[in-house]
């Protein structure tokens, strides 16, 4: 039977670039009531998980936003079902006109059945989550984290009944008529190694259409993807002398050379997030990780193996990253990354402790990311960080990284990764459960009307 995905697109949004300082001052108070669930929520994210949101959120004020890019792109293509877009900021206090900014690209595209699940939404979402003492959920839906975003994405389109999923990110760009097509292709089939394909991931090319990261060979889609060439291609960034144990950059240039040879789909150790495609019966079974830094698509791809399932990528599935300025420098994403990668080596041992989970291991996950998450991991960031402070800028800031490896990444591993494991083993009764709520389903599907032009502050929890 043919599949009708629901597309669904986080959009991630901060402060205008142009903010005047009473508008800062006011931003200031408001982050002392925040939205309705998600006060008590985030602050019980510690220091590393409060700090680390979102890598490029767009300006308010941009008068060209990635979003408007993104749907027009998708606005001329066939077999669009529903777009639903996921409204996350980086600061409560702009919940409400990040809500009107979205609401108003949307309605530059009639043509596309878009449903705007912003802060409205999601605080009606939390108060009945609370009626129905599942108050426990809010933390895995509270959409400051990546994971928690797309898991608030994977429950609209459980309530809505598709059958299937798609994220997008608000910067890629579809060029590709077939691209529905090329999306559920396989997806829900047979596969020959036995099961299902429940999971699998595009491809991401940069606007020039190069696959590889920071790569001189700029393979493109029709050149020759022999292993010789790819062989030749795939380690061809050259980091840093103080990048000899972080050369991440070329592991995941190798991963994606593996991709790209035949056949068309590749069990992987990767995924990307801004094309990833889910069946019911994966995104209803297995949720995303609210407790990691950043890299929850990878991540998707460890929780689906240790309950028994895959994440497939498939070559001919493309999408373009517009790939836009980054707020955030790179010590700064250097200290993401040391919590990740800890957070990630700690999560595969300790469910080696749980008779319920296959097992997995960093060799099965090699070249990325199993070369960062091994026991070496914070001997690794703690070298590398102490290196980077004795070349180039922000050198206090390498070696804060570099001590937080030894001490406050691991603290923060240590307290947060079972809250994974705990979640998991109650979302699938838990999404049963709201899939059938009356109220619920009114919300979802825009039924309730709202004059957001009324709205003058989010909505405190009852």
């Amino acid at each position: 039977m043919e599949l009708r995905p629901v597309i669904i697109i986080p959009t991630f949004w901060t402060r205008s670039e142009s903010s005047s300082r009473s508008d800062r001052v006011g931003e200031r108070d408001g982050r002392r009531s925040k939205a309705a669930g998600t006060s008590a929520i985030q602050n019980r994210f510690d220091e590393a998980s409060a700090n680390a949101p979102f890598s490029h959120p767009t300006a308010l004020d941009n008068p060209e936003p990635p979003l408007k890019r993104c749907l027009q792109s998708l606005a001329d293509l066939p077999d669009i079902n529903k777009v639903v877009l996921v409204v996350a900021t980086t600061d409560p206090a702009i919940d409400v006109r990040a809500d009107e900014r979205v609401r108003e690209i949307a309605s530059d595209f009639p043509q596309l059945d878009i449903l705007v699940f912003g802060t409205s939404e999601t605080s009606s979402l939390f108060r009945r989550l609370e009626q129905l003492e599942l108050g426990q959920l809010i933390e895995a839906l509270s959409i400051k984290s990546y994971g928690a975003t797309r898991n608030l994405g994977c429950l609209v389109a459980s309530i809505l009944g598709y059958d299937s999923l798609i994220f997008l990110d608000d910067d890629e760009l579809i060029d590709d008529p077939a691209f529905m097509q090329q999306a559920t292709f396989g997806l829900g089939h047979p596969i020959h190694s036995g099961g299902y394909l429940l999971a699998k991931s595009g491809m991401i090319t940069d606007m020039t259409g190069d696959f590889f990261q920071m790569g001189t060979g700029h393979l493109k889609r029709g050149d020759a993807a022999d292993e010789a060439s790819l062989g030749k291609l795939a380690p061809s960034v050259k980091g840093h002398w103080t990048d000899v144990l972080w050369n991440d950059q070329e592991l995941l240039n190798r991963t994606i050379a593996q991709a790209l040879k035949p056949p068309r789909l590749h069990r992987s150790t990767i995924a990307f997030g801004g094309c990833l495609a889910l069946h019911r019966e994966m995104f209803t079974k297995i949720a995303f990780d609210p407790w990691i830094m950043r890299g929850e698509d990878v991540d998707y791809v460890i929780n689906a193996r240790l309950h028994g399932g895959d994440v497939y990528i498939d070559d001919q599935w493309i999408v373009r990253h517009d790939s836009p300025a980054t707020d955030r420098g790179p010590a700064d994403r250097f200290r993401q990354n040391i919590y990740r990668m800890i957070y990630e080596h700690r999560k595969i041992e300790f469910a080696k402790s749980q008779v319920d989970l296959a097992q997995v291991t960093a060799h099965s996950l090699m070249p990325y990311p199993g070369s960062r998450i091994t026991a070496s991991i914070s001997a690794q960031a703690f070298i590398t960080g102490l290196l980077r402070t004795v070349s180039g800028p922000t050198r206090s800031q390498y070696w804060s990284a570099a001590w937080d490896a030894l001490g406050r990444a691991n603290t923060y591993a240590r307290k947060n990764c079972a809250n994974y494991f705990a979640l998991q083993r109650v979302w699938p009764q838990i999404i049963e459960k709201l899939v059938d709520d009356v109220a619920l389903q009114s919300l979802v599907k825009g039924e309730r009307s709202v004059d957001y032009a009324a709205m003058t502050t989010t909505f405190k929890a009852v």
